[in-house]
């Protein structure tokens, strides 16, 4: 059902939403050494602290992001659509995310449609439909090189990684889950 309506919509048009966790543990989880020598790194342990990404992004690389610490809820949700997200849309647009309740906020979803943006909810269990899902994978994979261990760290770390999010990039990921071609 998704892949018929997937092929009727404007890439351009779509702007894909979803959110991810960063910790101040992360670590590269491969890494090289000479033949014959094991690699010695070392990983952090005890106490760390969690930070929930939420961002958002277009066929042109643009995204919307925000970070607030601990798990997104509603009224986080609600006001990353007032703050952050309703000022990078135009009527017309069409927003595409997962089924997490705080997706389905009223005032969040009143919001949109007053703004014209036209919301989709992609189906239960379809990852492989959002291409936001690729480009938190390219943050993460940047965010455990630069082994951030404070907030601030983490934070600074964040927005380099954010910055490295391309045009091209995205273009490749909308393709990549079927959003036009390139």
């Amino acid at each position: 059902m998704w892949r018929r309506i997937q092929k009727g919509l404007d890439p351009s048009r779509l702007v894909f939403l979803d959110e991810s966790a960063a910790k101040t543990n992360m670590t590269r989880l491969r890494g090289r050494s000479p033949r014959g020598k094991r690699l010695h790194a070392s990983a952090p342990c005890g106490r760390w602290r969690t930070t929930t990404m939420i961002g958002s992004i277009r066929q042109d690389g643009s995204t919307a992001c925000m970070t607030v610490e601990g798990a997104l809820n509603a009224e986080v949700f609600r006001s990353y659509v007032k703050e952050i997200l309703l000022p990078t849309l135009k009527p017309g647009d069409i927003l595409v995310m997962d089924n997490l309740s705080a997706h389905k906020d009223r005032q969040a979803l009143d919001l949109l449609e007053d703004a014209g943006v036209k919301v989709r909810f992609l189906p239960a269990y379809s990852p492989d439909y959002n291409p936001i899902e690729l480009m938190w994978s390219k943050v993460k994979a940047l965010l455990r090189k630069a082994e951030a261990r404070s907030n601030e760290a983490l934070l600074l770390a964040i927005g380099d990684a954010l910055s490295h999010v391309t045009q091209k990039d995205a273009t490749h990921w909308l393709a990549h889950c079927g959003y036009g071609f390139i």
